[in-house]
């Protein structure tokens, strides 16, 4: 068997309003686990829907807006990905008013908890709040919550979204990421070289992971 890769940076391009970025990254913890490897994950912003209203809008709307997905097509890809979640331990608990919500603001508090050494968490956490427990991640106050639930402040949860003093950090963020061919997600950088477009599933990254390996050695 090859051995693992020692401290695998990998950088997840992501919104937590996209399922199979969760879905993506489910999968690639049990391909970690499956090689060994120790994977050192950094998360970077990207909006599915930067124009989107601050209210923002019902899922089956916006997807046949969006898409023209009709509404048989939307139920059976929301069957698909609850499926696909349960067999990688997620709830997905996807309603008939579940919205999508502008996630400027998400991002921006996780650029700040970056700086408290909790971005994992919180990232994570939004995808609970968002596709488990169905908050609304257009409401500050939710979104400091949630900080505040894992470990942070949530009054300066609060402040950085008033002040907005992150908006400049993620809008360049979010462009360098656009300069470099970064059009959907998730998009997964492996050691900061090799880009891997969406869900791929556990077998595949198993496999990524030991061709990196291997190029290691």
């Amino acid at each position: 068997m090859t051995e693992p890769v020692q401290s695998l940076h990998i950088d997840i391009v992501s919104d937590v309003m996209c399922p199979w970025c969760l879905i993506g990254y489910r999968q690639l913890q049990q391909a970690l686990v499956a090689t060994g490897t120790a994977g050192e994950i950094r998360w970077h912003p990207f909006e599915l829907n930067p124009d989107m209203p601050a209210e923002g809008q019902n899922l089956r709307e916006h997807v046949a807006e969006k898409y023209g997905t009709t509404p048989e097509a939307s139920a059976e890809s929301r069957v698909r990905m609850t499926d696909i979640g349960a067999e990688l331990g997620f709830a997905f608990r996807f309603s008939d008013d579940m919205r999508m919500h502008n996630t400027f603001n998400v991002h921006q508090l996780l650029h700040w908890a970056d700086q408290h050494g909790r971005m994992h968490a919180l990232k994570l956490a939004f995808f609970d709040a968002h596709f488990t427990d169905r908050r609304n991640l257009s409401d500050k106050a939710v979104l400091a919550d949630v900080a505040g639930e894992t470990g942070l402040e949530r009054a300066e949860a609060l402040a950085v979204l008033a002040d907005q003093r992150f908006a400049g950090d993620v809008r360049d963020a979010e462009s360098r990421w656009l300069k470099q061919g970064v059009r959907s997600v998730p998009a997964m950088i492996f050691k900061h070289r090799y880009l891997v477009s969406g869900a791929q599933g556990v077998e595949n990254y198993t496999r990524i992971l030991e061709q990196l390996a291997q190029m290691q050695d």
